[in-house]
């Protein structure tokens, strides 16, 4: 998108560090629902080497991908981007829709994994979008202060 205010890194990374709080507060509390889960399963209170404990890893992940999914898809902020003015929205303009904000959220994960570059990338785009942007057809604008 041309003639817009896309956020630097620094607003983008500043509003992932609110977002990351309140997926920890989140992650926080899916581990207390699972562990009590799995205390009333097993019938004990250490349940460090069940099995079953391996699945808290793939749930979390879940639990992520709903959050931001959730966010992006209705109304284009989460919580750290409604702080830091950012809304995400398809090229167009428009909505993002449920696949874009998928493709967003896997393709989020393959560019903070090589020591981030896939937001390093941003400071040498022209419109500061990142590879995830990028593959999900979607971007950042920085909304006017109202």
């Amino acid at each position: 998108m041309k003639n817009v205010n896309h956020p630097t890194l620094a607003r983008r990374l500043a509003a992932m560090f609110y977002d990351t709080i309140l997926v920890i507060g989140l992650l926080l509390l899916l581990w207390i629902a699972f562990y009590f889960t799995m205390v009333a399963i097993s019938g004990h209170e250490d349940i460090a080497h069940d099995p079953l404990t391996a699945l808290y890893w793939p749930l979390s992940l879940c639990c992520m991908a709903a959050f931001f999914i959730g966010f992006w898809t209705h109304g284009g902020q989460t919580l750290g981007m409604r702080s830091w003015r950012i809304r995400l929205v398809a090229e167009d303009g428009g909505r993002v829709t449920l696949t874009a904000a998928l493709v967003r959220y896997l393709m989020a994960i393959v560019s903070a994994l090589p020591l981030g570059a896939g937001y390093w990338w941003s400071l040498l785009d022209d419109e500061r979008r990142t590879w995830h942007d990028r593959v999900s057809h979607t971007c950042l604008v920085v909304l006017e202060k109202s």
